[in-house]
């Protein structure tokens, strides 16, 4: 009886980690090459980290039950100059400059047999310089948010019309 007990505790510690949907997040060709030479490697993490934090966010609040996710970053376009163009360019000014951003990303969703469950490509980029974002990659990273709530909306529009099929 004791060992159930115990098995059935260490089931629950696992559990949670079982249930965690697995994100890994890459870069097109172009864009790595454009971190490479023009925005400096380390933004592409803040990118990344930015992009995974938004589809869990949305796929809890959708309720939708997804084992791994593949995303690239196709193009992203800062709002102010990065580390690296500051660095690169030192007649910019971080205070003074500011372009209208966005970006690119595709994704595919997997169940856990492997099965794709979904997949969208969505890009948005600011048309207006009145409205581009504050911070170095504010553009980019309301793209992401939008992103992945059109994604995890899609994907329980997806999951409901097959369960009811």
């Amino acid at each position: 009886m004791k060992y159930a007990f115990a098995a059935a505790a260490v089931a629950l510690m696992i559990a949670p980690g079982a249930l965690a949907t697995e994100i890994v997040v890459g870069y097109s060709q172009d864009f790595q090459e454009a971190l490479e030479d023009d925005y400096g490697v380390r933004e592409g993490t803040y990118l990344i980290e930015n992009v995974k934090e938004d589809l869990m966010r949305e796929f809890e609040k959708a309720g939708v039950s997804v084992d791994h996710v593949t995303v690239t970053i196709e193009r992203a376009v800062p709002n102010k100059p990065t580390f690296k163009q500051l660095g690169d360019e030192p007649g910019l000014d971080f205070g003074r400059s500011i372009s209208i951003g966005g970006m690119k990303l595709s994704a595919t969703a997997f169940d856990a047999s492997g099965a794709e469950m979904g997949s969208l490509t969505y890009d948005w980029f600011e048309t207006d310089i009145r409205n581009a974002g504050l911070t170095t990659w504010g553009d980019a990273k309301r793209a992401s948010d939008r992103f992945a709530r059109k994604f995890a909306e899609k994907l329980a529009r997806e999951g409901a019309a097959e369960a009811e099929s």
